[in-house]
């Protein structure tokens, strides 16, 4: 019987391990996904558009850094941001050095979370648990303003409780964007409002996407809201199409649309009044502590903006 039992706690801890290292792997699994968003009046070109969100750069992820350089070979026509660039305090030069090649793309951005604290061990379980955004209190703050100097000199729009405006391929786009809601930093009240109907396109930029923030988008008039902050649901049922399945958003986005492309409110149809397209990014890192992904490999992606059918 103890030798049953021996037997069996070793294969339980041969299991384990094996999964941990599994998981460890697979959040280095760098991933370019590519989607379709049919938001632009007939007519106009299409766009590229690269959505970034959620690096958690640390100076020591030379792979990262170096996957990250080579997104500049795309040449896309826009890069959108969604925050979360930071995982350590000295991480800001390796974020803009590697980000060199896109910072010279018209761009927009806003900051997440972890761009403003600094990042600490937790359970990967905690993540399951309601986060009321209070965690981060008594966290000693991260070098927020130097990234946003650099974003900022190199022409990026800053969307923090804010508008902005680009013209990329002739098509004039209208910007709104809130700072990170999960910290409860978001000022909705400074850009609620009929979006710009004068504008070709009305783009929405937040990190955290939380339901208040897309209703208010979405009821504005927004064609499509870019986000990031979920991680895709990190650590994720596995499934037949290979997508995974998230148990948790950390915010009070539903799980199924956790990551990708989707309609929001959920049920709604292209076109209708209220609705929007919302793009929501599994992102390229992890907390540095907890550095685990199953069934939802690490992604930027190449969003082409096309006609409306």
């Amino acid at each position: 019987m103890k030798r049953f039992v021996s037997c069996t706690l070793g294969l339980g801890v041969a299991s384990g391990a094996a999964a941990a290292s599994y998981a460890a792997w697979e959040a280095r699994q760098y991933t370019l996904r590519e989607v379709q968003v049919p938001v632009l009046p007939a007519g106009h070109d299409a766009i590229r558009v690269l959505h970034l969100s959620d690096i958690h750069m640390t100076p020591e992820q030379r792979n990262k850094q170096e996957w990250l350089a080579s997104l500049a070979d795309l040449q896309p026509d826009l890069v959108i941001n969604t925050g979360d660039n930071l995982a350590h305090r000295d991480a800001v030069p390796y974020v803009v050095d590697h980000l060199a090649g896109l910072l010279d793309v018209p761009g927009a951005y806003v900051m997440g979370s972890n761009d403003y604290f600094e990042p600490g061990f937790r359970n990967p379980l905690a993540y399951l648990l309601p986060d009321r955004g209070n965690r981060h209190i008594g966290t000693p703050q991260m070098p927020w303003r130097d990234l946003k100097a650099a974003f900022d000199r190199d022409g990026w729009v800053d969307l923090t409780n804010g508008f902005g405006e680009l013209t990329v391929r002739g098509t004039r786009i209208s910007f709104a964007g809130v700072d990170d809601p999960h910290l409860g930093y978001d000022r909705l009240d400074e850009v609620a409002g009929p979006a710009d109907q004068s504008a070709d396109l009305r783009l929405a930029v937040v990190h955290a996407p939380y339901l208040r923030v897309l209703d208010q988008f979405a009821g504005d008039g927004y064609d499509a809201i870019i986000a990031g902050h979920t991680h895709g649901g990190q650590v994720c049922l596995p499934t037949l199409d290979g997508r995974g399945r998230a148990l948790t958003t950390n915010c009070d986005l539903e799980p199924a649309r956790a990551k990708g492309l989707h309609r929001h409110p959920a049920d709604s149809e292209p076109g209708g009044a209220g609705s929007s397209w919302l793009h929501v990014s599994a992102g390229l890192g992890t907390n540095p502590y907890v550095r685990l992904r199953v069934a939802c490999r690490p992604e930027a992606t190449l969003m082409t903006l096309t006609a409306k059918a």
